[in-house]
């Protein structure tokens, strides 16, 4: 008979064996979730203060989602958008809405959505703006995250998701995040967008300058340049908004959506948009076979009807406020520095105690599942439905870790 450990070893070895080494992934083997919850192999449970990137927002197997997606297995799940399907209508409505424009561009990955938001810059720009012919260039900015595409790692200055993988695809410029004067001096005759995460997530949760948003919206118009804004992970309830936009009153031209669209349990993004600038596109010059697939728009659909009552966002709101003020509590006792909205926080461990890697390692023998990104810095990004009572207890985690750590 196979001991735990056993299980656990096993597991991952196969695995390491036969799966590219793209990830480092934290030593615990997950069989099973609920809620803000996960299971390993072995029978431990461990609150899970990432939800797959914020891509489990409403949490593992939430009742809704799970409803929706059996109702449609039991019916049809692909059709291609060679024909019509009774679920895409529905959802692009209800979506449209939700965002207060007129159309939306279904897909699945948001790289997708984020390549796809790039081609209809792009087309907007030579359609409508009268850029020369190739000319286009994208605005873009320091320290950015917006996917692993080849042509987004072009514009990414990351050296493990840039480095060995050119040739580069051209017509993009970068300028600091959080500086609007760059980005309007950067701006030229042929700039059609400017591609901007509301909150950085990959860089660490980094929550630019209160006007920067506003800035950017006010100059692109002046400009005559969209302002496209990825909020695949920041989006969909996440900050304690609907949008991270709206925390500063800004209103994109474009809006990049996944993860949390799909409600953890299909693929779903889009970019949603007005019909003067989605309108750009024709038959045959986009698309994707399981791009707006019966299965995805019903979960997708659910999603929306979710968000449409405002409950996920205020309880982001009011749970967040609560995490942010006991984060901020352990500066000074192991953290350096706490940023964030909603129930996203990045928090900067000491490096001088720790690596971000090495207090995540110590969380999970606690019971507390996180990610580190980029040395000394850990997200946590619980599903919004976690209890308060658990943020409370997964702090107390965090707090105990840095007394070890630092001896």
């Amino acid at each position: 008979m196979k001991t735990t450990t056993d299980r656990t070893t096993d597991a991952i070895a196969l695995e390491d064996e036969h799966t590219a080494h793209n990830y480092h992934p934290l030593p615990v083997v997950v069989a099973s979730g609920e809620g803000a919850w996960v299971t390993d192999v072995e029978g431990r449970r461990y609150l899970d203060c990432l939800a797959a990137y914020s891509a489990v927002n409403f949490g593992h197997g939430n009742p809704r989602l799970i409803a929706a997606a059996r109702e449609q297995l039991d019916r049809i799940t692909l059709t291609s958008r060679a024909f019509h399907n009774d679920r895409l209508g529905p959802f692009v409505t209800e979506l449209a809405a939700l965002c207060g424009k007129d159309m939306v561009l279904p897909m699945n990955t948001g790289a997708e959505a984020v390549e796809s938001g790039i081609k209809v810059a792009r087309a907007w720009g030579y359609r409508v703006k009268g850029v020369a012919p190739d000319a286009a260039n994208i605005i873009v900015m320091t320290g950015n995250f917006h996917g692993r595409t080849t042509t987004i790692i072009s514009f990414s200055d990351d050296p493990d998701a840039h480095d060995d993988f050119g040739p580069y695809t051209p017509g993009f410029r970068m300028v600091p995040y959080g500086d609007a004067a760059a980005v309007d001096a950067a701006i030229d005759e042929n700039t059609v967008a400017v591609l901007v995460e509301p909150i950085q997530g990959e860089a660490g949760i980094v929550v630019p300058p209160v006007e920067f948003l506003p800035e950017l919206r006010a100059l692109t118009r002046e400009r005559n340049v969209l302002l496209i804004a990825d909020e695949i992970q920041s989006g969909l309830g996440r900050v304690g908004a609907t949008f991270a936009c709206e925390l500063v009153g800004v209103v994109p031209d474009l809006y990049l959506l996944g993860k949390a669209l799909g409600g953890g349990i299909v693929p779903v993004s889009a970019v949603v948009g007005d019909r003067d600038v989605l309108g750009v596109l024709q038959p045959g010059q986009h698309g994707s076979t399981f791009g707006g697939n019966p299965l995805g728009a019903a979960v997708g659909l659910e999603v929306v009807r979710m968000l449409a009552t405002g409950e996920p966002q205020e309880r982001a709101r009011a749970l967040g406020a609560h995490l942010q003020d006991r984060l901020v509590s352990l500066v000074g006792s192991g953290l350096v520095a706490v940023r964030g909205a909603g129930l996203w926080a990045g928090v900067d461990i000491d490096p001088a105690i720790a690596t971000g890697r090495e207090a995540c390692e110590a969380l999970m023998r606690r019971g507390v599942l996180a990610k580190d990104t980029h040395g000394p810095t850990i997200r946590l990004a619980p599903p919004i439905v976690v209890e308060q009572a658990d943020l409370d207890w997964a702090v107390d985690q965090l707090e105990a870790v840095l007394a070890e750590l630092r001896g």
